[in-house]
């Protein structure tokens, strides 16, 4: 067993004391056969190492005792100097191989030098009392051992916020024992991305899944910017029932210098699909399966990734439950229309695929 990494396709039980709430999302998520963007974790004992094999511990201490939580100024006089303390404290050189070493694996598995994501993973993400969200620091389009292991530094750091020390201060929670661990995983390039919902949202036809895709990064597709390509498909069959392809006139994709950009898209992809038929079928594959992982309908966010092969590059990016027919309780012989025995048919596969869930 690896002390300071762990890689989100371990078959070691995943421990939320040494991975935090982000981290063992993404190795439960992997290990239920979800196709999560391949990564690793840089575990608490990491963070324990550099904060106990050196005088971190008792300095960061000394900065807290007696500290003002009243004055802002104070407040972020001392964080800033803690934070400082972090980042120019050296790394043990166990801790540094280690987290190299799993960072070049990584780099493997993509085939090349690609950009990551380095994402802070606390383990007080998932106290049932308080909300951290946005506390840590996340880093996008990361490139090089350097600078990840630079951002590794600067997530532990984001413990030792003003905003941190002072939200911990007010929910009463202890900074003694507090660790942290940091999520490094691969940036998806999206050639295409959307969302997929594993029920009809204009119907609420739970016996169909809508896919809406687009080119480049799904934002432009969630914010409504783009007309997206639509697709639905029969969630028992996985056949596709409707195709419409839009007019796609522009797209997110990276600047190559860790940001994105907005770019018209050339005439002849504007009105091709963003989807083969084989790509359509596995972005509804992905969101029936986390319809059955999570036990009830739920909204996708997905993405078609170009440093990927064909079969491993429909990526998951979230799925959160659908709020609105999901409130509903809808009779199932009502969702398909029609009369006779199709419609006794499709009712009957409706019920068929309501009662496996």
């Amino acid at each position: 067993m690896s002390l300071y990494s762990f890689p989100f396709d371990s078959t070691e039980t995943p421990e939320h004391d040494r991975l935090g709430g982000k981290c063992t999302s993404l190795v439960i998520m992997t290990n239920a056969g979800m196709p999560v963007p391949p990564g690793f974790a840089v575990t608490t004992d990491a963070f324990d190492a550099v904060m106990n094999d050196t005088k971190l511990h008792d300095q960061i201490a000394a900065h807290l005792k007696g500290l003002d939580y009243n004055s802002p100024a104070e407040l972020d006089r001392q964080a800033a100097l803690i934070r400082e303390l972090i980042l120019t404290q050296e790394v043990p050189e166990a801790v540094r191989l280690e987290v190299v070493a799993a960072y070049n694996r990584l780099m493997e598995i993509c085939g090349g030098e690609v950009p990551v994501a380095v994402r802070s993973s606390a383990t007080a993400e998932d106290l049932p009392d308080a909300s951290f969200a946005g506390q840590q620091d996340t880093y996008l389009w990361i490139i090089g051992e350097h600078n990840v292991m630079q951002k590794v530094r600067e997530c532990w750091a984001s413990l030792y916020t003003a905003r941190a020390i002072s939200y911990r201060e007010a929910n009463n929670i202890p900074s003694e024992g507090l660790s942290i661990a940091v999520a490094v995983q691969k940036m998806v390039n999206s050639r295409s991305s959307g969302v997929a919902m594993t029920i009809d949202p204009t119907t609420g036809d739970r016996t169909k899944i809508v896919i809406d895709s687009s080119w480049g990064l799904g934002e432009m597709v969630v914010s409504g910017e783009v007309t997206p390509d639509n697709y639905v498909v029969d969630k028992v069959m996985l056949s596709v029932v409707r195709r419409i392809v839009s007019d796609k006139h522009e797209e997110l994709v990276p600047n190559g210098r860790g940001g994105i950009v907005r770019r018209e898209v050339e005439e002849e992809r504007r009105n091709s699909p963003s989807l083969s038929e084989e790509e359509i079928v596995s972005v509804a594959k992905l969101a029936k399966a986390a319809d059955k992982h999570y036990g009830c309908v739920q909204d996708v966010e997905w993405a078609i990734d170009a440093d990927l092969p064909d079969g491993a590059n429909v990526l998951l990016l979230q799925s959160r439950p659908e709020t609105v027919w999901s409130q509903k309780e809808t009779p199932v012989a009502n969702l398909s229309g029609g009369a006779g025995i199709e419609a006794i048919t499709r009712s009957l596969l409706a019920s068929i695929e309501k009662n496996k869930k």
